[in-house]
Order: C-alpha cells, then sequence, then structure tokens
C-alpha cells in the first residue's frame, strides 16, 4: 500500500461505539487501499481496533465530507454515533464552528456543538417504512418493522434483553431474505418504564456493538408509533449510555425533523505505523 505513514489519527467514542477519525482533507491513503487499510487498522488486539473509521474530506458545498467505513471495510451510508463523533472531530480541529453541515451518502447533515463532549445531529427523514413483516427467532415467529434511518434497520420488541442472542439472532435477520440484497442492522426492543433498550447487530461489524445511533432512531420512532412512549425518547444503549431522540411524529406513523443527541468523546490522539498494517 502507497500510504504516507505515519497517519495522525484520534481515536473517539459515541456511547461506546468506536471509531477511527483521520484528518483526510490533504490524501494520505490512495482510494484503492482503502477498504484493506481500514480492515487491518481496525482489528481489536492486533492494531487500533475500531467499529469503523471515518475519513474527513474537503467539500465544495458544505464544511466538510466524510467516507466513513465499516470495520470489515465496507462502505456505509450513514452512521449516527460516527457522525456526532465526526462532527465534534471537525469543531475540536477548527474545520468547522459549532453549528456546521457536512456531506454523507445518506445526504447532508447538520450538526451543532451543544457542550463540551454533546452533539445534536438533525438526521435526513426516514424513508422506506415496512410493518408487518416476521422470521423465526427461536422457534419463535417474531414480528418485525423496518425503516432506512440513514441506513436499513429491522426492529423486534422484545419481553426482556437478558438472554437474546443478539449476534445469533442478527445474523440471521442481516442475511434474511426479507432484506435482501443490502441486508439489515437489527435491533433488539425492550421497553422501560421512561426509555427504551436497543441492543443492535450492525451490518459490517458483524456483531453486537455497544450502540447505534441510526438504529436507536429507528427503534424510537417504532416505539412512539406503537405508542409505548413519546418524543424525546431517551434511549438506553449496549453499553449503559443514552441517546436522546426528538422527533415530530405524523399521523402517518413517519416521522420527522429526527434530531440525534448524545456523547462524542475524543479518547486519545495517536499516529498510525505501518506496523499497525502487520
Amino acid at each position: 500500500m502507497n500510504i504516507e505513514f505515519p497517519v495522525s489519527f484520534a481515536k473517539m467514542s459515541g456511547t461506546g461505539n468506536d471509531f477511527v477519525v483521520i484528518d483526510h482533507r490533504r490524501p494520505l491513503i490512495p482510494e484503492s487501499d482503502q477498504a484493506e487499510f481500514v480492515r487491518k487498522v481496525c482489528r481489536r488486539m492486533f492494531s487500533i481496533g475500531a467499529d469503523g473509521l471515518i475519513l474527513i474530506e474537503n467539500s465544495e458545498t458544505a464544511d466538510f465530507a466524510w467516507r466513513f467505513y465499516n470495520g470489515d471495510g465496507s462502505v456505509a451510508e450513514m452512521c449516527g454515533n460516527g457522525a456526532r463523533c465526526a462532527a465534534r472531530f471537525a469543531y475540536a480541529r477548527g474545520i468547522a464552528g459549532k453549528t456546521m453541515k457536512f456531506e454523507t451518502l445518506a445526504g447532508i447533515i447538520e450538526a451543532e456543538i451543544l457542550d463540551d463532549d454533546e452533539v445534536s445531529l438533525l438526521m435526513t427523514a426516514p424513508v422506506d417504512y415496512r410493518k408487518g413483516l416476521s422470521a423465526e427467532l427461536g422457534g419463535k415467529e417474531r414480528e418485525i418493522s423496518f425503516m432506512n434511518s440513514g441506513v436499513p434497520h429491522a426492529v423486534l420488541f422484545m419481553e426482556n434483553d437478558i438472554d437474546i442472542p443478539v449476534k445469533e439472532w442478527g445474523n440471521t435477520i442481516r442475511f434474511h431474505e426479507l432484506f435482501q440484497p443490502a441486508g439489515t442492522n437489527v435491533n433488539f426492543v425492550q421497553i422501560l418504564d421512561d426509555a427504551i433498550r436497543v441492543r443492535t447487530y450492525e451490518r459490517g461489524v458483524e456483531d453486537e456493538t455497544m450502540a447505534c445511533g441510526t438504529g436507536a432512531v429507528a427503534s424510537a420512532i417504532f416505539a412512539a408509533e406503537k405508542g409505548v412512549c413519546s418524543s424525546p425518547v431517551r434511549v438506553t444503549t449496549s453499553g449503559g449510555e443514552h441517546l436522546k431522540i426528538v422527533f415530530d411524529l405524523q399521523d402517518t406513523g413517519q416521522a420527522e425533523n429526527v434530531y440525534l443527541q448524545g456523547p462524542a468523546r475524543i479518547i486519545y490522539i495517536g499516529q498510525v505505523t505501518a506496523e499497525a498494517l502487520l
């Protein structure tokens, strides 16, 4: 790979969803090498380790653009927790002010730095709502709702989440014929007294992650549509941290003016050496 080493980066966390973020306005990693670079850098224990990698790039229409990769090297249109981290990184580096716009494959995202590590995103409007789907899990037919909240998300409401085999069941739904050819992320939702708890199997990570912003959005909207909560919805993530989802629910059950709010923390600053790819 023809890469200029060392490559400076920030390791960031959005409610436990962790990312490597690189200022790539001056290109350092050829596009043809990026997927392999991501796969190797995102390996846990052997390299930096992360759920995904974000390249901050120049934009002619917004404050900046991003290129977002899942840990397996695949490109994703959107990631709510990653977007909050990208916004915090851009503000910390002087790339953008406290309010900003940036390009994603899902469209232009608006972000605001609220306080220290707290970031609010105005999400693109969810599309492709599908309800009344079902699939067999654990010997029982389970009801599934689906929407694209920036990326595709299946949502299943469960009585409790203690014994849910998230990786096994999530993998089954992720590759189910209902959601081919693109596949889907999968969210298992438990209704709490004053919130919902969401555990997410992420496509591209192929495992449960500690949080998923777009999954929290999809889960909150379907919970409100079911009448079990209303905006703003407090979401408890797998990692035990919290996200706030604010939206206007229409009579059709669809949502507009969707905001995702939560922390985006800079964990450490470092440099990737060539040995990180070995």
